[in-house]
């Protein structure tokens, strides 16, 4: 550790829970966020603020003035650019600590790619916004023994919970499956940028415990919080369940790809759908979808307007069609303008 590092976060060290010691393993640790959204952007914050060594950003979405209200670490220049959230979020994190190592991966988490994108983290937090990705990262971390960090939140309430893989429940013990019926989300219910803030903040605290090497200190618990209602409530994790086929029987069907689906994206009135198998040219389709309709291009991806949809195309084959949350029109969309 340096001076410039002793004197940057002193005040940090003076805390007898991390010490220089901790500091020291908080600077040569390394941290995966996987969605840089209201979750994602306040953690990303916080870590590097906290001096964390090197984070990586995933991220498969970008920037627009929606997420400006509770997405704490972009600009509104990043929606008017139209810029990847994982782009914008490198860039600023660079500027808030040029003396850490920050890499923004604008790519979609998923079985294909999880074990080269989550290679080699320290730990992983959750800043997604959908169970199917969660899941994933549940059967990545529990199969490499990689501790993790589940949070969601929506409307004026949040839950947190770590998942320490050997010693904790993971999140299928948890949640077996899915929720299923209608469900509340930013789209429906809307969200406080109150509740994702403090929902990410016990996420960071988890984090902060884990990589200074305090993580005896962690007690095992979920965390609920309603800001509206002014309710906190903690309960300790249940034991693990004994037949849980991810921890227990380590039958990692997310992490070998066999429930994977188009996602509807949470408050966004728009679905994700991911060809890997077709790598786009886009100086070519921006001359083809120009004949048809408005046309808006940066070296990230492609915006296609068409009313009432707005599709966002990058080059490795992903598309997100704003506009409708039925998977089977998403679908009909980028056969139309795409292709199959």
């Amino acid at each position: 550790m340096t001076y410039g590092d002793k004197e940057r976060y002193s005040r940090q060290i003076l805390f007898t829970g991390i010490g220089e010691q901790g500091q020291q393993r908080l600077l040569s640790s390394r941290v995966t966020i996987v969605g840089c959204g209201a979750l994602g952007s306040v953690q990303a914050m916080e870590l590097a603020r906290a001096g964390v060594g090197h984070l990586t950003i995933i991220d498969r979405d970008y920037v627009e003035p929606s997420n400006l209200q509770r997405q704490l670490l972009f600009e509104e220049s990043d929606a008017a650019d139209g810029l990847p959230k994982a782009v914008a979020a490198e860039r600023i994190l660079r500027r808030i600590n040029s003396g850490i190592g920050v890499r923004g991966l604008v790519e979609d988490l998923n079985p294909s790619n999880a074990d080269d994108l989550l290679d080699g983290a320290d730990l992983i937090l959750d800043g997604t916004d959908n169970f199917e990705t969660r899941y994933l990262i549940n059967d990545f971390a529990v199969n490499c023994g990689v501790p993790w960090i589940y949070g969601a939140a929506v409307g004026s309430y949040g839950i947190e919970m770590p998942v320490m893989p050997g010693r904790t429940a993971c999140l299928r013990c948890v949640y077996p499956e899915p929720p299923s019926g209608a469900q509340l989300t930013c789209e429906n219910a809307g969200v406080l940028n109150t509740v994702t803030a403090i929902v990410a903040s016990l996420q960071v605290a988890d984090a902060l415990r884990i990589l200074s090497g305090a993580q005896d200190h962690l007690i095992p618990r979920i965390t609920t919080v309603d800001v509206w209602a002014g309710a906190v409530r903690q309960t300790e994790q249940p034991a693990a369940d004994p037949d849980c086929p991810a921890c227990v029987r380590h039958e990692f069907v997310y992490l070998r790809g066999e429930r994977r689906a188009p996602i509807s994206l949470c408050g966004r009135n728009a679905v994700q759908i991911h060809n890997s198998t077709q790598p786009l040219d886009l100086a070519q389709l921006k001359i083809r979808l120009g004949a048809m309709g408005e046309v808006r291009a940066n070296e990230f991806a492609l915006r296609f307007f068409h009313t009432p949809f707005e599709m966002t195309i990058f080059a490795d084959g992903r598309a997100i069609i704003k506009g409708t949350t039925d998977p089977g029109v998403a679908r009909s969309l980028y056969a139309r303008f795409i292709g199959n």
